[in-house]
């Protein structure tokens, strides 16, 4: 566990009832700005009792004075009054004292992205309509015209189990105070601008690249999203950075491909489009392949397809405990990607591989590090925390060390994973293409309307 002396407690700034109905504190660190606070739960600031009751009392007195305020808005000079005694009052400051646990960033999931708000408008059809739908047909479908009618608001990519929340830009920070400043703050960086899908931090020896899509529900992938981290690794590899870090925001880590985009652009010409994905997915899977440098791999929740598969093709996984791991390839109607047809035996042996990419076995964060497919599992409320120690550590070796390294692991892998790569993507492009693919896809995501 990381030292507790890492990050201590100026003040508690303001405080809220969780969906629990547990009282959480948001947390001012010494050291930082507004733009770091987090939310705490009570539980977790049982040495800095102090903060507490200061704040409960201010907030009290807070209270009497808006009371106050609204009794003698009538009266002007008692307003002034009023609000002349509210701006003497100061923060009480005593010493900081340590937080058992480190910052623990979580935001909340985000809907399907909006490009079809302008629908909205329209009356949509009821889920009894829906599930009335024949999907037997190839081509295009009632379920397609649904699809195109709704947009892809009432589609959850959560196919894989993951509720999405609203996405929600309100000024008040009780209801969305992290996703709302990440997306304010975090992107305001020197290279971050250039990016919609990822976020781009280059910090003191490394490059740190989170996913946090706003073309796709749940971090999914499709070849926009892919072209990013592409080309964030592609300006990784050539500048002085000395490793990645790969991670995400929010509650999920990376739901696989984006079955919604790849569907509503297959039932125009199946065969070129199939072939432009596949091509897609194999150049950024032998980015990973390529890739010189070390890839740290932070995940923070569910990695499910292509979010799983890729993990081998990096260096080191770190798990949050409450992080879990699934490839239901045939439940999508697709074959495996990612090089996961050579990786997972090589890891965790035939038998593990096969229960995973046939019949789409979901292992927890533990069992995947008892397999092989995670390195380390932290806890929840510190994982970001234990993260970038380490993190921090290997920034500090020497380039040239982390990188024949790596390449002295791999040297025998990569010319055997281009060809996995290669051939996994001829199976896609071929599933596909077919009538037979397309209806697999389409009734899987009819299922999880019926569900939702």
């Amino acid at each position: 566990m990381a030292s507790e002396e890492l990050y201590e407690v100026e003040r508690i700034v303001d405080k809220r009832k969780n969906k629990k109905g547990k009282t959480e504190y948001l947390v001012r660190w010494k050291g930082y700005d507004s733009d770091d606070d987090t939310w705490e739960p009570e539980q977790h600031l049982v040495n800095c009792e102090e903060y507490i009751h200061d704040f409960n009392r201010r907030h009290i007195e807070k209270q009497k004075e808006s009371t106050l305020t609204r009794t003698n808005r009538t009266s002007p000079n008692n307003a002034r009054k009023q609000i002349s005694r509210s701006t003497n009052s100061n923060f009480s400051k005593t010493t900081p004292k340590s937080l058992v646990i480190g910052k623990d960033h979580e935001s909340k999931n985000s809907q399907l992205f909006a490009a079809s708000q302008k629908f909205r408008k329209n009356t949509t059809p009821s889920l009894s309509n829906r599930k009335n739908m024949d999907l037997a047909k190839s081509g295009t479908s009632p379920f397609m015209d649904a699809l195109t009618a709704n947009g892809t608001t009432s589609i959850q990519t959560s196919v894989t189990g993951v509720t999405a929340g609203k996405r929600k830009f309100l000024d008040d920070r009780r209801d969305q105070p992290f996703d709302k400043r990440l997306r304010f703050s975090v992107r305001q960086t020197e290279s971050a601008y250039r990016y919609r899908d990822i976020v781009v931090r280059k910090q003191d020896g490394f490059t740190h690249i989170l996913l946090s899509t706003k073309s796709s529900e749940n971090n999914s992938l499709n070849p926009e999203v892919m072209k990013e981290v592409q080309s964030a690794l592609s300006t990784a590899a050539a500048d002085d950075s000395k490793l990645v870090l790969l991670s995400a925001v929010g509650s999920v880590f990376c739901c696989g491909l984006d079955f919604i985009y790849f569907i509503r652009r297959l039932t125009d010409d199946r065969k070129r489009e199939s072939t432009k994905m596949a091509e897609a997915i194999r150049n950024f899977v032998n980015t990973f392949i390529q890739f010189k440098k070390p890839i740290i791999v932070a995940v923070n929740g569910p990695a499910i397809g292509l979010g799983a598969s890729i993990l081998p093709l990096c260096d080191v996984v770190w798990a949050n405990e409450k992080a879990w791991f699934q490839t239901p390839y045939t439940t999508f109607g697709q074959s495996p990607d990612g090089c996961s047809t050579v990786m997972f035996p090589k890891i965790m042996g035939g038998a593990s591989a096969n229960e995973m990419l046939l019949s789409g076995r979901k292992l927890t964060a533990q069992e995947a590090c008892g397999k092989g497919l995670v390195s380390q599992v932290f806890w929840p409320g510190t994982f970001t925390q234990e993260v970038m120690v380490r993190i921090k550590e290997l920034a500090s070796c020497n380039p040239v060390v982390l990188e024949e390294s790596k390449a002295l692991v791999r040297c025998n892998m990569k010319t055997e994973l281009e060809q996995a790569n290669e051939r996994e993507c001829e199976v896609l492009k071929k599933i596909w293409g077919s009538a037979q693919g397309m209806d697999s896809m389409l009734k899987y995501l009819q299922r999880k309307i019926d569900e939702f």
